[in-house]
């Protein structure tokens, strides 16, 4: 089935661009000028995928960042911000984006994210339908791939996609050092370097909502200079 994507963005020469390198690709597009058709857009049909500027008329980025995960609305988001907006970026990935690109970008280098995250998601159906769908016991933590959700003794935590997909690589990996590179190119299932901080992004919010005590985490422990390693009480 073709895939869907919906771009949220107000500048008319970057909307040709991306539409026109999206569609050659084989997705299906759809357009939204400013923050409030956008919402409006997601209402109507969910995408497969939401491409959206954090700068944008009427409802801003980060709004709709904000609104889709408080609503529980897991599509995925690429969120496209300028080289300046170092806090907008970061906190758009602590609201449940799943990556980000700085303009200006490669439209090629967008479509190769887009086919990432895809493949990524594709490939997490499959593993899931090809292992036991038995919920995972950690210590405290019961991860249910089947349900897409994580409860710490019986309490259901608020992960995002991301957050539940890197817990879920990680605690498959238990006892392992993973570098950050390697946890780029398997959770986000990128095909070149990317920016590390993404990763890092994502453990911090991570540890604090599974972890007591983020500062003095039980099950992801840092691994000075590589990376980062998954325990559990039993290890």
């Amino acid at each position: 089935m073709q895939k869907r994507i919906l771009v949220v963005e107000d500048e008319p020469s970057i909307v040709k661009l991306v539409q026109f390198n999206l569609e050659k690709a084989g997705y299906l597009v759809e357009i939204a000028y400013d923050g409030q058709m956008g919402l409006e857009a997601i209402s109507k049909s969910l995408p497969d995928l939401l491409i959206l500027d954090l700068m944008l008329p009427k409802v801003d980025g980060l709004e709709i960042c904000r609104r889709l995960r408080q609503e529980k609305i897991h599509v995925p988001i690429l969120i496209l911000t300028a080289k300046t907006d170092e806090f907008d970026k970061v906190l758009g990935l602590e609201l449940g984006a799943d990556d980000y690109m700085t303009k200006p970008f490669s439209p090629r280098e967008l479509t190769a994210r887009a086919k990432a995250i895809f493949r990524r998601i594709d490939a997490l159906k499959q593993n899931q339908n090809e292992t036991d769908s038995a919920p995972i016991q950690i210590g405290e933590l019961a991860i249910d791939v089947e349900g897409y959700e994580v409860r710490r003794e019986g309490k259901k935590l608020e992960l995002t996609p991301k957050e539940f997909e890197l817990l879920y690589y990680m605690a498959t990996h238990r006892g392992k050092v993973l570098s950050r590179d390697q946890l780029l190119n398997t959770v986000w299932n990128y095909d070149f370097v990317g920016d590390s901080r993404i990763v890092d992004v994502h453990v911090s919010h991570l540890r604090d909502k599974i972890e007591r005590d983020s500062r003095n985490p039980e099950y992801i422990k840092t691994v000075r200079g590589i990376g980062y390693k998954f325990e559990g009480p039993e290890l």
